[in-house]
């Protein structure tokens, strides 16, 4: 048991357990700043180079980085027999519904969470709760709107791999509670996302609850990563339509 505590130690490090710590120094910085929080903003997909093609290759750079420690947990918990990734509740097994269902229910969550998402994240600027968060300033070229999916494949991927079903895992069999799990898990995840100020942190809180208790409800990943890359797509490529369209909500 103390060999698989300090390997939930080591992927944390190696991914959102690392985010969680550069977000709490970043809030704290944020807090010292003589501007109100719903005046600064967060830029979540920025130019990496000012010359196309290195900038491309940085971004592609990026999403490859940030899905290697997905890589880890997979070797971690790759099983000898199928489902080989039944531990974090990937795979099919004779009986089982199969791919279309799990992706139409990530489409529903995806918008069952989504909206009321937008939501909170207006009501926290508008409680000087939540900074301006700005999903893409990346400049317009022919790979703009592919780097942007495959951001969101990233997030999507790698927070519901490694938060959900690794963590779930684990912490089950150094016997914490599902309840102990969902709630932590949940913690964690609005924590990596306090950068977003206390609007992000609370909604996030909320959204990983809701993945939580679907997960372990239903112990299918699928459906949770199809809706957080839905969301994450749609607010990355949505977002310059968004501040055409209503400039005195998200400019």
């Amino acid at each position: 048991m103390n060999r698989t505590r300090w390997e939930i130690v080591v992927v944390l490090l190696l991914s959102y357990g690392m985010s969680a710590l550069y977000s709490i120094v970043g809030i704290a910085d944020r807090l010292t700043r003589p501007e109100s929080l719903s005046q600064q903003t967060a830029t979540l997909n920025r130019p990496l180079a000012t010359q196309e093609l290195f900038d491309l290759l940085y971004q592609l750079l990026g999403v490859a980085t940030g899905l290697a420690p997905v890589a880890l947990v997979v070797w971690l918990v790759w099983r000898d027999r199928a489902p080989k990734l039944g531990a974090i509740g990937l795979g099919w097994e004779p009986g089982r519904r199969h791919l279309g269902h799990e992706l139409t229910m990530g489409v529903v969550f995806a918008a069952a969470i989504g909206i009321p998402g937008i939501g909170v994240y207006l009501g926290a600027r508008a409680l000087n709760l939540g900074v301006t968060v700005v999903p893409t300033a990346l400049d317009t070229h022919w790979w703009t709107i592919p780097v942007l999916i495959l951001w969101a494949l990233r997030a999507g991927i790698g927070e519901e791999v490694i938060v959900i079903g690794y963590l779930f895992d684990r912490l089950k069999q150094i016997g914490w509670s599902p309840w102990v799990i969902v709630v932590s898990a949940a913690v964690l995840r609005g924590t990596y996302h306090l950068y977003q100020g206390f609007g992000g942190f609370v909604g996030n809180i909320a959204m990983g609850l809701v993945f939580g208790a679907l997960y372990m409800w239903k112990r299918r990943l699928l459906p949770l990563i199809t809706a957080h890359v839905i969301i994450d797509t749609v607010a990355f490529v949505g977002y310059p339509l968004a501040v055409v369209w209503f400039p005195g909500v998200f400019a």
